[in-house]
């Protein structure tokens, strides 16, 4: 069966395995999520579950979502969000999924909002290179150059290395080891690094792409 869970990132810190070698690790608070609605064949025309994470006031919840939420009987939830698994009979409303519904050596993929950069230039942006600092080029050592020729194309194409917008974006991560499973804390340690900032909500899922 396929699993899934959403969490928030702690932090990322090392362990040492049997050999004593260390082994890079991120750190994130899986769970408890709540399932919170059931899609079907029948009604919906696709099997999926939505699950809940995070605790919320009600003040801070729309009235629509509010009483989603009275529907399922079950507390209100700052982030929702749906998976379809290969068997979504296995669960019900109002069902716990937890941090040991992974187990040490599943092969997973980590999917989170980046980091937001703010608005940057096309050596940040895109790794282009300098001007040179020799008399001609300054002062604008790191502009990004030609954008073509005005006769012909008359245009700039599109995907050229431009100044604009970094960061902020839906980051997947795969093939990630989970390397430690703390269930009492619903803690996972999954080895090396993933999106975003701390305490970012951040989605695990098993893999989709195998490695050959």
């Amino acid at each position: 069966m396929q699993k899934a869970i959403i969490g928030k990132k702690i932090g990322m810190t090392q362990i040492f395995d049997e050999a004593g070698k260390v082994i890079p690790v991120t750190v994130v608070e899986a769970g408890p999520c709540v399932v919170v609605q059931k899609k079907t064949m029948e009604k919906d025309g696709y099997e999926a579950v939505q699950l809940g994470f995070g605790e919320i006031r009600a003040k801070k919840v729309t009235k629509p979502l509010q009483g989603h939420f009275k529907k399922a009987d079950v507390a209100m939830k700052r982030t929702l969000k749906e998976f379809r698994l290969d068997d979504c009979s296995a669960l019900n409303v109002k069902d716990l999924v937890k941090a040991d519904t992974f187990a040490v050596g599943d092969i997973v993929d980590v999917c989170g909002t980046s980091k937001g950069k703010g608005y940057a230039g096309t050596i940040k942006r895109f790794n282009n290179a300098r001007l040179k600092e020799t008399h001609g080029s300054g002062p604008v050592h790191r502009h990004a150059g030609s954008m073509g020729a005005c006769s012909s194309p008359s245009r700039i194409y599109k995907g050229k290395c431009m100044p604009g917008h970094l960061g902020h974006e839906r980051v997947t991560v795969q093939n990630l080891e989970v390397v430690k499973v703390d269930a009492e804390n619903n803690l996972i340690a999954i080895k090396g690094a993933i999106p975003g900032p701390k305490n970012g909500v951040v989605t695990i899922v098993d893999q989709v792409k195998k490695k050959a």
